[in-house]
């Protein structure tokens, strides 16, 4: 899937492990492992960009862990904003030392499908949203008027997401600094149900108190375990992968497995397309709602 950001972002080229982006009024160059070929811009071009991101290749990390480099007038922070329909995110974006920016764009396909589900549901849904990062599902959600839970293992993160909610004139999140799992079984115990659950994993993590994440080993079990939290009188799930081993059909047969309520399940890739035509994949999504 092709998606469509609005006026803030673009991807401007590709090519050679690397992508130029625009996000507002800026420029960035960064790593990307999966355009495998070579830029259609020249190099003169790729060098106007007003902050790059350097690869530590000394670091143990050498995917992720780098430095970025700004350009005179480029701040460290700045913001850029994102509307469909009558919902409107503002999101604060800054540079970290695993070349992201705070903001994944492609994921604008999935708030959208999360706002349009949650805006039709009599009375408040309440939503669940794990590995949640700096929050943009979770603005989504409560621009829908739903009652959002937002849970990621890392406080800094949960205090950008905090920003991000006051910038978008938003408020009332619950937020929750836990181990998704930890998080999970606890409802179990109380009998505790979402109407939506949504879930971005990484590849690789840490808990608050050093639980050990890796996606291979511990999916299956967390969707088992969300399965069970999910009401059952109607409900919806967002998955989204990140991993570069995992096809979208992956991501599909977890929620076929674990979710036997599901209907019409859809998945694909989350994609954008450079000025030269070239389709860059980023990560794969599955989800439903019986809403």
């Amino acid at each position: 899937m092709i998606v469509e950001f609005g006026k803030d972002y673009e991807l401007i080229d590709t090519g050679d492990y690397e992508k130029l982006e625009r996000f507002g009024q800026y420029i960035l160059r960064r790593p990307e492992p999966q355009a495998i070929w070579p830029k259609a811009l020249p190099n003169s071009e790729w060098q106007k960009a007003d902050a790059w991101f350097e690869l530590n290749a000394e670091a143990a990390d050498k995917t992720d862990r780098g430095t970025w480099h700004l350009r005179k007038g480029m701040p460290e922070k700045w913001f850029m904003s994102y509307a469909h329909g009558e919902m409107n995110l503002t999101f604060r974006l800054g540079m970290t030392s695993f070349k992201h920016v705070g903001l994944f764009p492609e994921q604008a396909n999935n708030w959208d499908y999360i706002y349009d589900n949650l805006s039709h549901v009599n009375g408040t849904a309440e939503v669940l949203n794990m590995f949640a990062y700096t929050g943009g599902a979770s603005l989504a959600a409560k621009s829908a008027g739903a009652d959002i839970t937002h849970l990621d293992a890392v406080k800094q993160v949960v205090n950008w997401a905090h920003d991000n909610m006051d910038a978008s004139h938003l408020d009332n999140i619950r937020w929750m600094v836990e181990d998704a799992m930890t998080y999970i079984e606890r409802a179990v115990r109380r009998g505790k149900h979402y109407q939506a659950l949504i879930l971005d994993p990484p590849a690789y993590g840490r808990g608050p108190k050093g639980e050990k994440w890796i996606l291979e080993e511990s999916i299956a079990p967390l969707m088992q375990a969300c399965s069970k939290i999910l009401d059952p009188k109607g409900g919806m799930v967002i998955l989204n992968l990140y991993s570069m081993g995992f096809s979208h059909l992956v991501a599909n047969n977890l929620l076929h497995c674990y979710f036997p309520q599901a209907k019409n399940i859809e998945s694909g890739d989350l994609s954008f397309r450079d000025k030269a035509g070239r389709t860059l994949p980023l990560s794969v999504y599955a989800r439903f709602s019986t809403l």
